[in-house]
């Protein structure tokens, strides 16, 4: 194989892609939900703000979208493309079982599509220094790793942490007790992407003493050599002398010391060397004083279960919000925790696209953080809003709320996705969907069109924009040239302005300051219509040539007749 040569993974149906529609969002607002306080936790103090009526970002303005998550992260590209920090995700992990809430078992060629469509959509929103943090088991994990590879780059790959989920032996397990799961964490650019240092335990901070009375205050001990042989580097291969025996000490000759003589000498003079209580030790250690010392610990690739929880305690903890009905594959609150303070900061945005029982949105909100999450089943309603009306009360105090001293605050608004913009008459023709109004279908244009929805209250025409010049103005109705003069004129020579409507009486190059186009005609071939579904559950095998494209075509066609 030559070098040129790029490995990637082959499966049925991998050059098929859905051509998604980018739905609008509707709020349903007797399930969003706010505190009338800012959000009290140790970790954040956000003040509270009064949002306004579109779909904005704000420190306490959280997104809950009920709806395909593939979808969904489609409707969110527009406004949210490059700026979400950080996502966790835990997707079904395609091992055949069958869960309350979610059907775990696809075929493997269909779930590496679903997949790879989802991580292509979720790169697009991430930042740039972004990463992506995904929990999975051995069933698929590999398989996932090489697909995360041919979507972010091999050389975005950060990690792949183990979690101890459970920490005893599964006696009735035929081979081996399967007792971790893998997150895969890729960056979407390494080279800018950085960790956070994590907070030092009690333990290690305990590591910090002072058993010589050193007036520079506490301090640890650390190993005076290096992995480097004496080959390597003959001039770290020397003998020190212990002062209080007067023996000579050589390193080993495969691991050498980790300073040349002039550094040793420096370290000396400067109180450093550590020979042991009593002065003894067969080699010197190196004292670190813990102002000295970085603000904390560099994150490791094993995540033991006392340190970030396992599926027990996430057990323990749905519980406490649904105990008839818990969900059946929760994540600890912990182990987010771990997450969200190695990859974000305080109010930095978090997605997660398999909300399941909003575990991440819970956490997120505890440590401050701003988040969007998003779920398909109706235990969006029956179990993360009633779980997040908790957290926001500052009634929840399980999972990690004493340890952020979290005392409620902040908010959610809950959206659902619009229906499809396209639905097709008696007779088989694509029309408007008859349940948008003037503004769904503004908003949903705007979209299609690629402007951004901000409709003006001084002028009618003006429903969004593309650039300060550049506006869009969507209706129904048919425009006669009379009616087209008078709007020209108001646009004037300085700005242009794109007209959507059923209909016009004009040429279509007679003003030259707008640009007219007929609805539905001018977005038919841009998308998937009245598809709703791209979940777990569904066929996405390429046939020959879909029944609905060739429709579309054919309607062109007829059009332009």
């Amino acid at each position: 194989m030559s070098k040129k040569q790029k490995l990637e993974l082959t499966w049925i149906g991998k050059d098929k892609r859905p051509r998604l529609e980018p739905r609008i969002l509707l709020e349903d607002k007797s399930l969003s939900y706010r505190a009338h306080k800012p959000v009290q936790s140790a970790q954040a103090e956000i003040p509270f703000e009064t949002p306004d009526s579109n779909i904005t970002q704000s420190s306490y303005d959280n997104l809950l979208i009920h709806g395909d998550n593939l979808l969904a992260l489609k409707a969110l590209e527009q406004q949210y493309a490059g700026k979400v920090k950080c996502v966790f995700i835990d997707p079904p992990y395609n091992t055949g079982s069958a869960f309350t809430h979610y059907d775990d078992g696809v075929e493997h060629s269909l779930w590496l599509s679903l997949m790879r469509d989802r991580l292509e959509a979720i790169r697009t929103l991430m930042a740039e220094d972004g990463s992506l943090w995904i929990t999975i088991d051995d069933n698929e994990a590999h398989y996932l790793k090489v697909l995360c590879d041919e979507v972010f780059g091999r050389g975005n790959f950060v990690a792949n942490v183990m979690w101890e989920k459970k920490f005893s032996p599964q006696n009735d397990a035929k081979w081996l007790s399967l007792n971790h799961d893998h997150i895969l964490v890729f960056s979407k650019n390494k080279e800018i992407w950085r960790p956070n240092l994590l907070a030092r335990s009690q333990k290690q901070e305990k590591n910090f003493k002072n058993p010589d009375s050193d007036p520079r205050g506490a301090w640890s001990s650390a190993d005076y050599t290096c992995a480097k042989s004496k080959d390597e580097r003959p001039n770290l291969y020397y003998p020190i002398t212990n002062p209080n025996t007067n023996e000579e000490v050589w390193p080993n000759q495969i691991r050498v010391w980790a300073f040349d003589k002039n550094s040793h000498e420096k370290n000396v003079a400067n109180n450093l060397i550590w020979w042991g209580k009593n002065g003894t030790n067969p080699v010197p250690r190196l004292k670190k004083f813990a102002d000295k010392v970085r603000g904390g610990t560099v994150p490791t690739t094993v995540w033991r279960h006392e340190d970030v929880g396992n599926n027990q305690a996430a057990k323990r903890e749905v519980i406490s919000f649904n105990k008839t009905d818990p969900f059946a594959t929760p994540k600890p609150e912990s182990l987010i925790q771990r997450v969200l303070e190695i990859a974000t900061n305080s109010n930095d945005l978090v997605l997660d696209s398999f909300a399941g029982s909003g575990t991440t949105g819970a956490v997120a909100h505890k440590m401050g953080r701003r988040w969007i999450m998003i779920e398909l089943g109706d235990h969006c309603e029956t179990h993360i809003v009633p779980r997040l009306k908790k957290v926001i009360t500052g009634e929840d105090q399980g999972g990690i709320s004493k340890a952020v001293n979290w005392q409620g605050g902040g908010g959610f608004r809950y959206f659902r996705l619009a229906p499809s913009l396209l639905k097709k008459d008696s007779w088989g023709n694509w029309i408007i969907n008859k349940e948008y109004n003037a503004e769904m279908l503004s908003e949903a244009m705007c979209k299609h069109m690629g402007f951004h929805y901000a409709p003006s209250q001084a002028h009618f025409w003006m429903h969004g924009h593309s650039t300060e010049t550049d506006f869009i103005y969507v209706t129904t109705g048919s425009l006669s040239h009379d009616q087209l003069k008078v709007i020209s004129d108001e646009v004037g020579n300085t700005r242009t302005l794109l007209i959507c409507c059923k209909a016009f009486m004009a040429e279509t190059n007679a003003f030259a300051n707008l640009t007219l186009k007929k609805i539905p005609q001018a977005i038919l071939n841009k998308c998937e219509w009245d598809h709703d579904d791209y979940s777990f559950s569904l066929n996405v095998l390429p046939d020959d040539e879909s029944s609905e494209d060739l429709e579309i075509s054919q309607a062109l066609d007829n059009e332009e007749e």
